[in-house]
């Protein structure tokens, strides 16, 4: 049975780990921080009362990783949906709902087009739009001069836009 870890591993791990585990978060839930950042400190307070009963695992960020997908995948099965009277009546949707729809929409049309970009490409939208990580940050971590990361972006964000208007299903979101 491994060891019961010091308080000084246990900050020594969230240290190496709390950025991608939250990177890895946020980009699972779409994008929604406040979200991302209740799972995130969820599993840490999950992974801490667990390894203080059983030791560190072998693979910290591995298994902070499958606790935060595990409390994404129930929020999601959790989640108030349609009620049964609006479907069955066919009523008409509230404006708010209306506006869900269509942004859940556009979230699966970006998805898909995301998809599609080189890995590269994808890496650098993620960190800067979706983990709201720092140009010079990024820069440091791809070992890239902040210009460099700023003309990748702005090539990124442009393939995702020829990608974008190529999909047939764009013409439903056109204003």
């Amino acid at each position: 049975m491994p060891s019961r870890p010091s308080e000084d591993e246990i900050r020594r791990i969230y240290g190496e780990t709390i950025d991608p585990l939250f990177g890895f978060v946020v980009r699972r839930c779409d994008g929604d921080r406040d979200l991302a950042e209740d799972i995130t400190q969820e599993t840490w307070l999950r992974a801490v009362r667990d390894w203080r009963a059983n030791g560190v695992p072998e693979r910290p960020l591995a298994w902070l990783s499958t606790v935060a997908a595990r409390l994404i995948s129930n929020h999601r099965r959790h989640k108030p949906s349609e009620s049964l009277n609006e479907t069955v009546s066919g009523g008409s949707q509230a404006p708010d709902q209306a506006a869900e729809m269509e942004r859940e929409g556009r979230r699966s049309l970006v998805t898909r087009a995301m998809a599609r970009l080189p890995r590269a490409q994808l890496n650098l939208l993620q960190a800067f739009h979706f983990e709201r990580r720092p140009i010079a940050e990024i820069a440091r971590t791809h070992e890239l001069t902040e210009r460099g990361v700023e003309g990748r972006l702005r090539r990124a964000r442009q393939r995702l836009r020829k990608i974008i208007e190529s999909d047939p299903e764009t013409k439903e979101y056109e204003p």
